[in-house]
């Protein structure tokens, strides 16, 4: 090293060592900031066609959002998928205000078909009929694309509300 390299470190060396001391816990309580608001998730399910989502727990819940939730604890839900936490993700389909009915198997929102219900899951636990009526002020009813998703169409799911849902994510992967 030359003497002018060797004088120049020796210069910068302090002062870069108190920055990094001074930069580091600002930066670190950014990184525990935004970490106590968003979480990565990896989605096992067939319900929904991504495998990984940014979850965003302060994100607007509107008509068409993916959101992530606790559902009710039943027998059904741990035979499916196991003893302890679960989260779903599923999209809004309604939202409060809209009305939920039903024909026969067929379930409407606002009188617009969003699906049909089964009558028993694949291993053979009977299902029972989903909410009807306005869905409540911060409640939401979910679904998806897949035939055989657990969601609101389904008593065992009902209505999701604001005290069960983690927040909206967005699918990565």
């Amino acid at each position: 090293m030359t003497h002018f390299a060797s004088r120049l470190v020796r210069t910068i060396k302090r002062p870069l060592v108190l920055t990094v001391l001074v930069l580091l816990p600002l930066g670190w309580g950014a990184v525990d900031a935004f970490a106590k608001d968003h979480a990565f998730l990896i989605n096992a399910s067939p319900s929904l066609p991504n495998w990984a989502f940014w979850l965003d727990k302060h994100a607007r819940i509107e008509r068409g959002s993916l959101i992530f939730f606790e559902p009710p604890a039943s027998e059904l839900v741990e035979a499916h998928f196991g003893k302890g936490a679960q989260l779903f993700g599923k999209r809004v389909l309604g939202v409060p205000g809209d009305v939920v009915s039903h024909r026969g198997h067929e379930v409407f929102i606002n009188g617009q078909k969003i699906a049909a219900r089964l009558d028993e899951t694949r291993l053979g636990i009977a299902l029972h009929e989903g909410p009807e009526g306005p869905i409540p002020d911060g409640c939401f009813y979910t679904g998806t694309s897949h035939p055989r998703g657990l969601d609101s169409r389904y008593a065992e799911i009902g209505f999701v509300c604001r005290g069960q849902i983690l927040g909206s994510g967005r699918a990565i992967l």
